[in-house]
């Protein structure tokens, strides 16, 4: 099994696809391939969801924390051999608890966890922390349809006489 590996902003975008204004990871302090990651958001002001969610008292949307904590999970299963760059899908997401408003100043720290990985599905946890106390939460399942796509059951087509 690799070493940790650092991933700055640039290193992150070598293995996964997501860009500008979408990308919700600035780093990855430590990603265990196949294992785990940490790394965070830095929560500028003039990040664009904090212009449109809400005026007059700004905060990062929860499916963005989540979308945060996917991209950051997909991490795991971007930095093993051979699987940089490819596209990785949410396909569910569960017991999902926002519990601290995330809002501008600081950063948003994340830590995700990949509980299982086989056939290029795997079931992920994840948390995200503002100085010190959670803010959200998530179990989800993630996809690599490219892994996925050589495991699909092929059956012939039955003639039944026609």
């Amino acid at each position: 099994m690799a070493g940790p590996i650092f991933l700055d902003r640039a290193g992150v975008e070598l293995y996964q696809r997501n860009r500008d204004p979408y990308l919700m990871i600035d780093e990855a302090e430590e990603v265990v391939p196949g294992v785990s990651a940490k790394g965070y958001k830095n929560l500028i002001e003039n990040l664009w969801f904090f212009q449109v969610h809400w005026p007059g008292d700004p905060n990062m949307p929860g499916m963005l924390q989540v979308e945060a904590l996917v991209q950051l999970a997909a991490l795991t299963v971007l930095t093993l051999p051979g699987n940089a760059g490819k596209l990785v899908y949410l396909l569910s997401a569960d017991r999902i608890k926002l519990t601290k408003k995330v809002t501008p100043g600081g950063r948003l720290d994340l830590t995700t966890t990949l509980l299982r990985w086989k056939r290029g599905i795997g079931n992920c946890r994840g948390e995200g922390f503002v100085q010190g106390d959670r803010a959200c939460q998530a179990e989800f399942t993630i996809m690599m349809p490219s892994v996925v796509s050589q495991y699909r059951v092929v059956t012939p087509v039955q003639d039944n006489g026609r």
